[in-house]
Parts: C-alpha cells; structure tokens; sequence
C-alpha cells in the first residue's frame, strides 16, 4: 500500500470504540457501478468511514478488481478516492466551503468521479447514472475554485457538487469545462514551480518518440503557470490504476514486483502490456521521472463488459527534468518497480522502437517552454536540455548493446 501513492498520510481504519460510537449515525448507501448495484454500504456520519457492508449484488462489478467484496479492501477504496491530506492549500479550502474533510467532499458529491463509473446512491432513491454522471451534466465551480485558494463567487449558495472531491494527488487541480470537453488544470508546488512547464516538454516527446500520451497545453493566468489536459476517460470507458491492477492476485514469495504485475496483468487478460511498460520505463529515464507510482499510470477497460482494452495513455510527468534540485542531471529516485532508473531500465525488453534522432533538435521543444517561466533561467534550461540527450543516448547504448 505505501508504494501507492507516496502521500497517503491519513488513517482510515477506526478503533471499535470510534466504529460503535458512530453506527448510531450510519447513512445507508449502495455503492453502484453506472445502473448496476455492487454492494450496499453503511457509511459514518460526513462519509469518513464505510462502517459496515450489506448484501452484495455484484461482486464481479467490485472496485477492487480482487474477485470479492470486503469491508477493508472497500474502506481503502474509499479512503485513496479521496482529496489526499497532503494535497497543497487543503486546509484553507476545506475552511472555504465549510467542511471538515475531504471525506465529507466525497459523500456530498456520491463519490463521483471523471476517471471511472463508480458511485453511491442513497439507499430508497431513484437516481439514474445518466441522471448525475459528471461525463454528461455540468458540475459546480465553487470546489475547484476552492481548492485553487480562491473565494467562490456565492458563498452564502455553496455547491459541493464537482469532481474534484475525487482528484488525487498533491498538486494544486481542478475540473472545468470548456466547449462541452473536461478539462483538468494543475497547478505548482515548490521553487522552481517547473511542473506544468514539465508536462508540455513530456508531451513534446512523447510526440516524437511516437508514444501514447494525454497531451498537455500550458496556461499562464496571472503570472501563474498551470498545465492543461482534456479527459481522457469516456462515458464507455475507465481509467484503472495500477495499483488495482497489482491486487488482484497476491504477491508469491521471491517474486519480484515487476513479474508479480505482469502476472496479475495477464491475469485480468489486459492486452499490449509488456511494449507498453517497455516505452514507459524508457521514458521515465529519459526525462529522469521520479514520481511514476502504482496511482500514475494505468489500463482502459470497457465500462459495459468490464474487458480491459489496453494500456492508458501516458500522463502525469510533471514531477520529472530534476523539478526541485538545482543540481540538473543529478541521479534521482525511480518507481515503481526499482527504486534507480538503472535499475530499472533493465527491466525492458525491446527498445528497438527508439530513435535517438529525434533528440538531435530537442532545444526546438524544451527552450520555448521553459523561456516563459518566471522562475526557470535559460541556463538552466540549457542544462535540463543536455542531460535529456545525455539520458536519450545511455538509451542508444542500451538498445546497441541488445541487437
């Protein structure tokens, strides 16, 4: 669970004196898949913990991907769906829309999200997945707006309604729609503020390197840099991270993490896995990507057959290109499976995809990007630059040295 998601620093199991205290103040829920019944669920008073389960209805419809339905495994279901504690400006958001937790976000929005089909519906009521899906209807501003440490326009007429009670991650985020598409905006964290800067560079590569990506634009409000992406999940789609993918059969003993995840993969009859592990890894030592946890990248599966259609896109590099150290090309942390990027690069089997020739010219990408920073000089610019191709070309070696 700890190699999750690195910010995963709330308890959400209970003592018994805390779970008899709240059943006087349970709310009966079902947890649905779209239309379709999971298992129906008693959660504590402002949705902090799911205090019992009752029938289940379709367990093969679970979540957890594990084959079963278990109040545990829901309960962490329930726990990483929502805003992590160490997301930045939280406590001020929570004290601008008049909450105690982000847990309290999730139940007043049914646990809602943009990323898979999985709700709750109050028990007795006749709500349709059409009827609150955030694929489909508009949602509120005020949490978003909120979480970006802004007042909403009416505070006296709150609406908790929004899909970013769902959002991960540490990042300052947001969900707004533009012209029909949902759009997520993240923001900054730390001195150089060079995440968003690094999406557009990532993508940039990505591109050249011909491999499937969520592209991301940058958007400048007020001296701030955000990156913007639009969703790519579908109302006939979802995004499941890999973590769900890796519990879905228990880890054997001596079994390394890499193998245990092929296994599981092959398991879930998950399609293409092994090129697309293949280009990920190699991209991460490209761009030297320290935050590639089991939450950061993931599968597409058929919300209808529950058939997994093949790996997602790649996203979420920002936290990449030595985003918090001025000692550019400096050896950093990798995940999920090694924890050094020489390591792990030799997990890849095939790299004869790989054309170095598109880094001949990379300054046509990163420079321009970088040069609208306020925070990043063009010196270090040109030094994230070098180590990219100093990076693209231990890659060359590596791909010679298999032939």
């Amino acid at each position: 669970m700890g190699d999750f998601l690195p910010y995963l620093d709330e308890n959400f199991s209970a003592s018994n004196d805390e779970k008899e205290k709240e059943m006087e103040k349970k709310l009966n829920y079902t947890l649905m898949h779209k239309n379709i019944p999971v298992v129906d669920i008693f959660l504590s008073e402002k949705g902090s913990l799911i205090l019992e389960i009752g029938e289940i209805y379709n367990p093969e419809r679970s979540p957890l991907l594990s084959g079963g339905v278990d109040i545990e495994g829901i309960n962490l279901w329930w726990h990483l769906r929502s805003i992590p504690l160490s997301r930045d400006g939280l406590n001020k958001a929570l004290h601008i829309l008049n909450v105690d937790s982000p847990k309290e976000l999730l139940e007043k929005s049914l646990g809602l999200s943009l990323s898979d089909h999985y709700w709750i519906m109050p028990k007795g009521a006749s709500l349709k997945w059409e009827d609150v899906n955030f694929f489909h209807n508009d949602f509120s501003d005020d949490v978003g707006m909120a979480l970006l440490g802004n007042e909403p326009m009416d505070k006296e007429h709150l609406s908790l309604t929004s899909p970013d009670n769902t959002s991960d991650g540490v990042l300052r985020k947001r969900w707004f729609i533009s012209e029909g598409k949902r759009i997520l905006m993240k923001g900054v964290k730390g001195y150089f503020q060079q995440e968003p800067f690094n999406e557009v560079v990532s993508s940039g590569l990505l591109h050249k390197l011909n491999i499937n990506h969520v592209p991301y634009t940058l958007y400048l409000k007020e001296e701030k840099p955000y990156s913007l992406c639009e969703n790519f999940v579908t109302p006939l789609t979802e995004l499941i991270p890999a973590w769900y993918i890796r519990n879905a059969s228990p880890q054997k003993e001596g079994e390394t993490k890499y193998t245990h995840f092929i296994r599981c993969c092959e398991k879930l009859e998950v399609p293409d896995v092994q090129d697309f592990l293949d280009r990920m890894l190699t991209f991460d030592y490209i761009i030297a990507n320290e935050d590639r946890h089991w939450g950061n990248f993931g599968f597409i599966r058929e919300a209808e057959t529950l058939k997994f259609k093949g790996c997602f896109p790649i996203f979420d590099n920002g936290t990449s290109l030595w985003h918090d150290t001025e000692n550019v090309g400096k050896e950093v942390m990798s995940l999920p499976f090694k924890n050094s990027h020489k390591k792990q690069i030799e997990l890849v089997e095939n790299v004869s995809w790989f054309n170095s020739q598109v880094f001949n010219s990379i300054e046509e990408i990163v420079m321009p990007i970088f040069a609208l920073s306020k925070t990043i000089n063009e010196q270090r610019a040109e030094k994230i630059c070098n180590n990219i191709v100093i990076n693209a070309r231990d890659i060359e070696q590596f791909k010679s040295a298999r032939r």
